[in-house]
């Protein structure tokens, strides 16, 4: 299922699955970030997930060394910090508002008597997670294992999944991607991002239209990230 959302976003969840979650909002307490301002921090306990109304939330892991990975750029209709919200674990990531961000915060104490009133939700919770799950597990694999070109391919490919339109070339990723975000997103250097990026629109690989990398389908079917 193709899904739009903001152009600098990089997950979304389904239309119909952020509107079941978007019905609870009178059930729990609506709360507003200001650009900068965090909403979660990494290695801090957290009780509360959050559902990203409007706004931009990027999800981040520092190193030991203060390098930051940028998992996910979240827009509106996303989930974060559930994970730690319901092991009540230290977050692993850390989560600031990019822009002005409302979100819907959901309480872990809270989750027992919603999951009884509203069966529908804990299914949801648990196909959002198992989902993340396996495209986090995708891309660790692809951070460790693979070539810069493989790393960027992935990337540029799922989000061609998530809010890709076709053109005559491939398919075109409709998110604004940075050289600096995507080395952030594929754990290497911004000059080594454009010289992949110069080696794969040499190749045939990728295409630049209107700012907007269009991917070769031959190339695109290379890799599974379902």
């Amino acid at each position: 299922m193709k899904m739009t959302g903001k152009p600098e976003a990089t997950w979304r969840m389904p239309n119909q699955l952020a509107s079941m979650i978007s019905e609870l909002r009178h059930l729990v307490r609506e709360k507003t970030f200001r650009a900068g301002e965090q909403i979660y921090a990494q290695g801090e306990p957290s009780n509360s997930f959050y559902f990203v109304v409007s706004g931009l939330v990027q999800i981040s892991i520092f190193r030991i060394d203060g390098v930051e990975i940028v998992l996910e750029k979240m827009g509106p209709d996303t989930i974060c910090g559930e994970a730690t919200a319901f092991a009540g674990l230290p977050s692993f990531s850390s989560a600031v508002a990019t822009e002005p961000t409302t979100v819907l915060e959901f309480e872990a104490r809270r989750l027992p008597d919603l999951f009884r009133e509203h069966p529908e939700f804990a299914l949801i919770l648990l196909r959002l997670t198992s989902l993340k799950q396996r495209v986090l597990a995708l891309r660790l694999e692809q951070m460790v294992s693979n070539k810069p070109e493989e790393r960027v391919l992935e990337l540029l490919t799922r989000l061609g999944e998530m809010f890709g339109t076709r053109h005559a070339k491939g398919n075109m990723v409709r998110t604004r991607l940075t050289h600096e975000m995507i080395a952030a997103m594929t754990g290497v250097s911004r000059v080594t991002v454009t010289r992949t990026l110069k080696r794969m629109r040499e190749s045939g690989t990728l295409y630049l239209d209107d700012g907007y990398f269009v991917i070769s389908p031959a190339h695109a079917e290379r890799l599974d990230v379902g």
